[in-house]
């Protein structure tokens, strides 16, 4: 989508994780620097975020309330060679570990538990990337298998390329890309020397069944 946050928004946006990220638990590297539970860790971030063409966007994706329950800060140095390849995604993030049928693998992060839930969870989740930089082939931008959420767990190794097509997602500073945590997406190395910065939202209506919690629900 085009930009619904303006240069002067991304840059009150890169400030305010400036701020946030001048302690030792913060480890930058070459490669990539990401902040996990986000608007936790960068409270200030959402004040900017949840604009009122945040809330049109959310209001055309669902009748329901769509609130962000996942966050993520990835950024990309220009002189990164890190690369993803294809994925699905496939964890929420949540409180605190209970044994709930359908729920599982479980991994222990610092502060809260990932966990693999039924796939109906995540069919109902939305996620948002925001880009707070110029996004295209030569930095990072995603490439996706168009329509591959609808297919389920589709493993990569799977990919059959002879009916499958490949597309780019160039985004411009401000604007966003809104795609389902099932859609398999990948990521190049960058060769522009170009910085990708990205805030990664994901935003659901659903409860989860007691007695598990969203970890990041605002």
């Amino acid at each position: 989508m085009p930009a619904i946050y303006t240069r002067v928004e991304c840059a009150q946006l890169m400030a305010a994780i400036e701020e946030a990220t001048q302690n030792e638990r913060f480890r930058r590297s070459n490669e990539l620097f990401a902040i996990r539970r986000f608007l936790h860790e960068v409270p200030a971030a959402w004040g900017i975020l949840n604009n009122a063409a945040l809330q049109d966007v959310l209001a055309s994706l669902s009748t329901g309330k769509l609130r962000p329950v996942k966050s993520i800060y990835f950024d990309k140095p220009g002189g990164s060679n890190w690369f993803v390849s294809y994925h699905h995604d496939l964890t929420i993030s949540v409180t605190s570990r209970h044994d709930v049928p359908g729920f599982g693998p479980w991994t222990k992060k610092p502060g809260y538990f990932a966990v693999q839930p039924p796939l109906s969870y995540l069919q109902n989740i939305f996620t948002l990337r925001i880009h707070l930089d110029d996004t295209n082939e030569e930095n990072g931008a995603l490439r996706v298998v168009p329509s591959s959420h609808n297919k389920g767990l589709y493993r990569p190794e799977t990919i059959d390329w002879t009916l499958e097509t490949e597309d780019t997602c160039c985004v411009e500073a401000g604007g966003i890309m809104i795609m389902k945590p099932l859609l398999l997406h990948a990521s190049g190395r960058t060769t522009n020397q170009a910085s990708r910065r990205v805030i990664h939202i994901e935003f659901t209506t659903d409860t989860l069944p007691a007695p598990l919690t969203w970890e990041e629900s605002l």
